[in-house]
């Protein structure tokens, strides 16, 4: 997919492409076309798998939080090109900034948390040495070890940067060659900003591919019981992830986050003349508006 990137004497040049349209959401006008076939899904996995994965995984877990936190800086001052394109999927700077500042701010964490809470070692140790005999001779020590297979990452319509990033930034720290597979809806934005994550030159090949489609054909047929799937969107979409005759029979790992709904409560103790009453309003005015109601 070709994103709008560019101006040319105040217009945005338009994507050439034969496949679905994708409309400004102010305008109408074309943002950006989807490609008009689907891509071989097993070439992207068996590359993940066989170049991407074996690179990161020469990495330690400090070497690999390191390139995402220089990574996370590289995205911060590219972030107004992102606004940019932000505007043509309905949102406002504020939503914008849920959605960049905060997708970039998951890297950063998730760097941090890596580098302060887990070892410089190509594996995660858990726990203490567990003696097993009385004597010593037998002890066991669990550890953690990258999956030597892809993790393909299906984000939502919502949060075009903070789906992607979030995702993305777990799963290189664990090793793990990405497939990103957004909602047609604002992919132009992700588009954008796995550009530039490609352009830094910062994780080996292979280490993420993007494939902008509608439906993911044929791709859960071919995963195996290295891969996994993280899936954000409808329960009954899921439901298809999890129930796909391939994933059951190779035992893929799915995590699915459907359907989500965020919860405010208001104790009953509160009154109307209390502090925290008008706090109660403020913060759920502000959820039920940002991102146009799409919390």
């Amino acid at each position: 997919m070709i994103a709008i990137k560019n101006y040319v004497e105040g217009r945005w040049i338009r994507p050439n492409g034969d496949g679905e349209m994708l409309s400004d959401a102010a305008t109408g006008e074309i943002a950006a076309r989807l490609p008009g076939e689907n891509p071989d899904y097993l070439a992207l996995l068996e590359y993940g798998r066989n170049v991407g994965g074996p690179s990161l995984r020469q990495l330690t877990i400090h070497e690999r939080a390191s390139k995402l936190k220089t990574l996370a800086r590289y995205l911060n001052e590219r972030k107004n090109e992102f606004y940019e394109l932000s505007y043509h999927t309905g949102a406002t700077k504020a939503d914008s900034w849920i959605d960049i500042d905060g997708g970039i701010g998951t890297l950063f964490v998730t760097s941090s948390k890596a580098r302060r809470e887990m070892q410089d070692e190509h594996f995660f140790i858990d726990g203490l040495q567990e003696a097993l005999s009385k004597k010593g001779t037998f002890i066991g020590q669990h550890i953690y070890v990258p999956r030597e297979g892809v993790a393909v990452h299906i984000n939502a319509f919502n949060f075009p940067v903070w789906g992607m990033l979030e995702k993305l930034g777990a799963a290189l720290i664990a090793g793990m060659p990405a497939i990103i597979k957004p909602s047609p809806i604002g992919s132009y934005l992700a588009f954008a900003v796995f550009e530039a994550i490609i352009e830094s030159g910062l994780f080996p090949e292979g280490s993420m591919q993007f494939i902008a489609v509608d439906q993911p054909g044929d791709l859960l047929d071919h995963l195996n019981s290295q891969d996994v799937v993280a899936f954000t969107g409808s329960a009954a979409t899921g439901e298809k992830i999890r129930s796909n005759p391939n994933v059951i029979r190779k035992n893929v790992r799915v995590n699915l986050e459907t359907d989500s709904l965020n919860c405010s409560i208001l104790g009953p103790d509160v009154s109307p003349d209390m502090e925290e009453f008008g706090l109660f309003i403020r913060e759920v005015t502000n959820e039920m508006t940002s991102k146009a109601g799409q919390k």
